[in-house]
């Protein structure tokens, strides 16, 4: 079992907090996954970082206030480092070969856990090929395959809406994305059972328990690289060949690849089904939403507030000790920043809810500071359109469970529903397409 932080002295006698508990609160298990925010207003009331256990037997900080997420993402790379190579349990093999939280947060050749100019050459590969792609033509993909996936089931007047909706929709569109026919073969590479594989090791390595985390990654991994000796003897106008035109090595383009893929599918399936479980049950947001008072694009921003899909990721690691908001936070041991617990930051609402912060952007539902996301605004189009098209072909749109017994995903790292279950008013005027 690996060591855990020490909650450091406040700077300020006055606001000294409760002792911390003899063992630092999990972010994972039943309690936790049933309601994450009551963990975060403990955590909250102990300070604004705080020892806890990640998974089994990995421990570190986790931030939890607005200000204190704010301070590490603005001080990365100056007072806190990305690279894993700081993690201290980590360099003494101390972290458990299948722990999930390894599979997320441990060392990879990719611009997510580099810092300084190694990771300004990686990222600019990134931003380089992600700025090439056709906002527009990126939408009409979208639309075309939400509506392939409404198709399969808007005759049957009901579905879960992660399952058949939610879930495969940015995954598709990232393969849609990322593809291109070979010039020399016509074939499109990705969308074979290459594209089935990638899926499949995606889903799988973001839900994996101790037993399957390892095995889930090195599919993935190998999987991407097959992409990647693929994509260079059959170049395309498509982003991996963008990528590989960076100057990528085949290692560091399979990494790469894999954090395009972890990054835009799983996190994203969270942010539409989220965002249209509010739709669903809040009154207020659904009925604005469907007037057309409120633009779906706020309801998503609302979303992000409320319930961001990346509930706590991020791992920083302190260049020495270091004053966070009044706590001193030790070297050695990941700090994860809780989006979660920042964005219902109580401090920030005094007299409002987040909910009525719809349409304010201060949200970190996307990250901030040199790691932020690189694409914002192809996860904004996806999501809008991706929920505009639900809404727009299932009419009277309800649950079929109780708000409360909707189904969560556990453990840190991803928030949002774990099923949807929905019934709607069936099209009639079509027929229910099995397998699509």
């Amino acid at each position: 079992m690996t060591t855990h932080p020490q909650s450091g002295d406040p700077r300020c006698p006055a606001h000294t907090p409760p002792p911390p508990p003899p063992i630092p609160l999990p972010i994972f298990g039943p309690t936790f996954s049933a309601n994450p925010h009551a963990t975060y207003a403990r955590l909250r009331a102990q300070g604004p970082v705080v020892p806890v256990e990640i998974s089994p037997h990995v421990f570190g900080y986790l931030a939890v206030t607005h200000w204190s997420v704010g301070y590490l993402l603005r001080n990365n790379p100056t007072l806190f480092a990305k690279d894993p190579v700081h993690w201290a349990a980590l360099q003494r093999g101390e972290i458990p070969p299948g722990s999930p939280a390894l599979m997320m947060m441990g060392p990879r050749d990719n611009a997510l856990w580099k810092d300084g100019a190694e990771h300004t050459r990686l990222r600019s590969a990134i931003t380089s090929a992600l700025d090439r792609v056709d906002t527009f033509a990126l939408a009409e993909s979208v639309a075309r395959i939400a509506d392939q996936l409404l198709d399969s089931f808007a005759a049957l007047g009901h579905a879960d809406l992660m399952a058949q909706y939610a879930g495969p929709l940015p995954m598709l569109t990232v393969i849609d994305l990322l593809d291109s026919p070979s010039s020399s073969r016509g074939e499109w590479i990705v969308q074979s059972s290459l594209g089935e594989r990638i899926v499949t090791a995606v889903t799988r390595l973001f839900s994996a328990g101790p037993d399957d985390a390892a095995q889930a990654n090195a599919d993935l991994e190998e999987a991407c690289l097959e992409l990647t000796r693929l994509k260079r003897a059959h170049p395309g106008p498509d982003v991996i060949t963008y990528l590989i035109q960076g100057g990528l090595s085949n290692r560091e383009m399979a990494q790469t690849l894999l954090l395009l893929f972890g990054a835009a599918a799983p996190p994203e399936s969270e942010y539409i089904g989220s965002a249209l479980l509010d739709i669903i049950t809040d009154p207020e947001s659904g009925g604005s939403v469907h007037t057309g008072v409120r633009p779906v694009a706020d309801a998503l921003d609302a979303v992000m507030w409320k319930n961001p899909s990346v509930a706590n990721y991020h791992p920083l690691y302190a260049r020495g000790p270091q004053w966070v908001q009044g706590m001193l936070v030790q070297p050695g041991y990941p700090i994860l920043c809780s989006y979660a617990a920042a964005n219902s930051d109580p401090d920030l609402f005094v007299g409002t809810s987040p909910g009525a912060f719809a349409g304010n952007r201060a949200h970190f539902g996307f990250s901030a500071g040199t790691h932020g996301c690189a694409a914002p605004g192809i996860a904004r189009v996806i999501g809008e359109i991706a929920v505009e098209r639900a809404l727009d072909r299932l009419p009277k749109l309800a649950l079929t469970v109780a708000p409360a017994d909707v189904p969560t995903l556990p453990g840190p790292f991803l928030a949002g529903p774990a099923a949807l279950p929905v019934s709607f008013q069936p099209d009639t005027t079509r027929l229910a397409l099995p397998g699509r």
